[in-house]
């Protein structure tokens, strides 16, 4: 009964459509539920070349631009301060380091150097955060390109009204198929690796946003919403390319390489994500359909997905933001410097 009722028809198809209209008949091939399953093996695939990648690669790429990871002096070995670090907290606060210092009879500075030094030991390596930004640069633009020849030819690309012609009765093509097992791999495989990736400030929003996307392309596949997926997927991957390419030539110390495409990232991450995104794609699953059935669960279930992620563009926007502040700040400090320089001179 539960089944039935997850997968009542009046949940997510419009009308008066049950699921039988989405056999296979006529020539005609639909997107089924089971298609999901093959996004694991992709998944497990992907992880597979990601190991070859990053050793036969990324590594002999990074020796070749000469990266190499810090010296970091390793803590002194103390049972008591190991098991505080590991079951308490991180960054232990005042009245717990006076409280350690007289379990372990140590001063105060040299409690305080062995948290430094043992929280050091758990960051990881520029290599490591090198590899994993040349994977996913490398992933990203064959991804971007891929999705780029999947489409260039298709109506609906130019005129979005196209997303709908005949919806939910629209074939599925062989190159939506691939397209989709890749990107849900992808995103699968991210997930299985969250507990040896790096960990950065916004590893809460990451989530999120992984599990968002799974859930938004999973639904979206199974009620036939294939043709908006994969514009939204074209969307997304434009700017991380660049994001991605910015982050392995500064680990090279490529500053103005850096700098240059992060500019670019940022121009392209606000087009893309504040201006395509809402007012072209949302428009699109928001009004159209209205126009040729009512709602139903399943249009607000993705909408309302796709304004998760549109949240999760504005947090990051806010970021890129500072950082440009940041950059432009430093910039102006640096030639105001130079220029009094020049004066002294």
């Amino acid at each position: 009964m539960f089944g039935e009722w997850i997968w009542w028809d009046r949940l997510w198809l419009p009308g008066n459509l049950s699921w039988s209209a989405l056999e296979d008949k006529e020539g005609r091939v639909y997107a089924k539920v089971s298609h999901l399953y093959a996004s694991l093996p992709c998944a497990l695939c992907l992880l597979v070349v990601r190991y070859l990648f990053e050793r036969y690669f990324a590594t002999p790429l990074a020796n070749l631009w000469g990266i190499r990871d810090k010296i970091r002096l390793p803590a002194e070995q103390n049972p008591i301060l190991e098991k505080y670090f590991c079951s308490q907290t991180r960054v232990p606060p005042q009245a717990d380091v006076w409280s350690l210092c007289k379990k372990t009879g140590w001063p105060e500075r040299r409690v305080q150097v062995w948290f430094r030094r043992r929280r050091n030991q758990e960051r990881p390596g520029l290599r490591k955060r090198f590899s994993e930004a040349s994977w996913r640069c490398a992933f990203y633009l064959f991804a971007f390109f891929g999705g780029i020849l999947a489409l260039y030819d298709k109506p609906w690309v130019y005129n979005l009204r196209e997303v709908w012609a005949g919806f939910p009765k629209q074939s599925l093509l062989p190159s939506q198929y691939w397209y989709y097992m890749l990107e849900m791999g992808f995103y699968l495989s991210l997930v299985f690796s969250l507990t040896f990736d790096v960990k950065r400030k916004d590893f809460k929003e990451q989530v999120i946003h992984h599990m968002a996307t799974l859930t938004l392309l999973s639904f979206s596949w199974i009620s036939n919403f294939v043709r908006i997926g994969t514009l939204v997927m074209v969307v997304h991957d434009s700017s991380d390319i660049l994001l991605e390419g910015a982050k392995v030539f500064n680990y090279a110390t490529w500053h103005q390489t850096a700098n240059g495409i992060f500019v670019v990232f940022a121009v392209v991450f606000m087009v893309t994500r504040l201006i395509i995104f809402p007012f072209w794609l949302i428009h699109c699953t928001w009004v159209y359909p209205l126009e040729l059935y009512p709602a139903f669960f399943g249009y607000y279930f993705f909408n309302v997905m796709l304004l998760v992620l549109q949240l999760l563009h504005l947090y990051w926007a806010a970021l890129i933001l500072r950082m440009v502040y940041k950059f432009i700040f430093t910039q102006v400090e640096q030639n105001n410097f130079k220029k009094n320089q020049i004066k002294q001179d």
